[in-house]
């Protein structure tokens, strides 16, 4: 897909904060007449700008009054992000400093940049296809080491050489069809209805892998949504607290001091933790405390890892036994954490588990003394990262857009297979084969409409 973009943006592509540089990107067919009208070198001659990606030392000047020292590069296009002519100004750091140069730049001739739109106009020209733009956005937004692992993995192109491989098999197979319903007479089609089958169910196979690797990528771009249930005096708090390694959450002898949610983040060994605090589980009369014990449950059904804390000092009561049975009728995962093992146990580890029905781990911590919170730590990784994601792999689909796809194309895969095995004829395969084809054409922005387009990128931020 290619575009003329007779217009030249510009914007500033570093924070706008006190640093040591900032960079101003500029693209489009004026950039070079833009730059030629407020740079000049040290010696005060315009820069030779007849060598693409050559860095040149001088300054930026409007109306002779010098605004700052500066090293710009230039880069022609195609051979640029953008694919467009390209030039980068580095001045020094601060937002003032960088606002007036782009004030320069814009009177000189540029418009102001929309967000996303330098990736927006590379995926344009042919520089990058719709996934490797989305992970643009995913590296940017990354939470933790294994989300930029894997967003670098599907910019370098993994996703898209996976979903390229599985439509030259389907173009194939739809070619060798149609060439042999045009040209019955030197191209037999006897026996091919098992290559076919073969091949969709390969490719079935290998959608479906990638199906589930959404799950995955979203819990790595995204994070693990964990929220602590407990009565109120548990020790969710202390515990929230334990795991920040700080002391965030307010605790007391008094119950119910958690009347709302809590929301932190913690980098779990490069997996990303959403620990929400909750209000204490039980009946009570208290308006405000009631709404509390409502937004907890709420968030629980939300959530991908429950944390029951259940105070091992005191005997199981009705609210312990409310938030059994909701674990019990859950399919959440939920570790079970008696605290306050400092203290003389109340019951026994049989007696918990023969409340609850599942197979829910247990272990035994210390809160307020920080004992057992590795051990946490450990079966936390565990649950999400021993086989289920692998670290090794590093390709996961990071959208609901491609993931949607995914199951598109899969379906028509099993449309195909059906007919292969009701015995229909030929014909009736390359409909299927064709919408499959096209379904992962999506994933690479093939065909896909300007509104969804602008959608995906009016998400980036500006200057990218």
């Amino acid at each position: 897909m290619k575009t003329e973009n007779r217009d030249t943006i510009a914007a500033i592509a570093t924070g706008l904060t006190e640093s040591g540089i900032g960079i101003i990107r500029i693209s489009g067919p004026q950039s070079y007449d833009i730059i030629n009208r407020l740079f000049v070198t040290g010696s005060g001659k315009k820069a030779d700008l007849s060598e693409s990606h050559r860095i040149h030392h001088g300054y930026i000047n409007v109306s002779r009054e010098t605004l700052d020292e500066v090293l710009m590069l230039n880069m022609k296009g195609p051979r640029s992000y953008t694919g467009e002519d390209t030039i980068e100004i580095d001045c020094h750091g601060g937002v003032l400093m960088v606002k007036r140069i782009l004030e320069a730049v814009l009177s000189a001739g540029a418009r102001p940049a929309d967000p996303g739109e330098f990736t927006k106009r590379a995926f344009l020209n042919g520089k990058l296809d719709l996934s490797q733009a989305e992970a643009v956005a995913d590296i940017i937004s990354a939470k933790n080491d294994k989300a930029i692992r894997a967003s670098v993995s599907q910019l370098r192109g993994r996703i898209s050489e996976k979903i390229k491989k599985l439509r030259e098999m389907i173009l194939e197979d739809t070619a060798y069809i149609e060439a042999a319903l045009d040209d019955p007479e030197h191209i037999e089609l006897e026996g091919f209805s098992e290559k076919l089958s073969k091949d969709a169910t390969e490719a079935e196979r290998e959608l479906e892998r990638l199906i589930r690797s959404a799950d995955n990528g979203r819990l790595i771009k995204e994070g693990i949504n964990t929220v602590i249930l407990g009565k109120p005096n548990a020790g969710k708090s202390s515990l929230l607290n334990a795991l920040l390694r700080e002391d965030r959450a307010i605790v007391t002898d008094i119950a119910g001091t958690t009347r709302d949610t809590l929301r932190e983040s913690i980098n779990l060994n490069g997996l990303t933790l959403n620990i929400m605090d909750t209000a204490g589980i039980r009946q009570t009369e208290d308006v405000v405390e009631r709404i509390g014990v409502e937004r907890a449950l709420k968030a629980a059904e939300d959530a991908d890892l429950i944390i029951y804390v259940v105070d091992g000092s005191v005997p199981l009561d009705d609210s312990d036994r409310q938030i059994m049975d909701y674990i019990n009728g859950s399919d959440k995962k939920t570790l079970v954490i008696v605290n306050k093992n400092d203290l003389e146990r109340s019951f026994s580890e049989e007696d918990l588990r023969s409340e609850l029905r599942g197979s829910a781990d247990l272990l035994s911590v210390s809160a307020m003394k920080n004992e057992g919170i590795e051990e946490l730590e450990q079966k936390i990784e565990e649950l999400f990262l021993a086989g289920e994601i692998d670290l090794n792999e590093e390709l996961f689909i990071s959208s609901e857009r491609q993931k949607q796809e995914l199951i598109n194309a899969k379906g028509s895969l099993m449309e195909v297979l059906n007919s292969i095995e009701a015995g229909l004829s030929e014909d009736f395969y390359t409909i299927d084969l064709m919408d499959a084809y096209t379904s992962l054409g999506h994933i690479l922005g093939e065909s896909v409409d300007e509104d969804l387009v602008n959608e995906i990128f009016g998400k980036f931020c500006m200057g990218k």
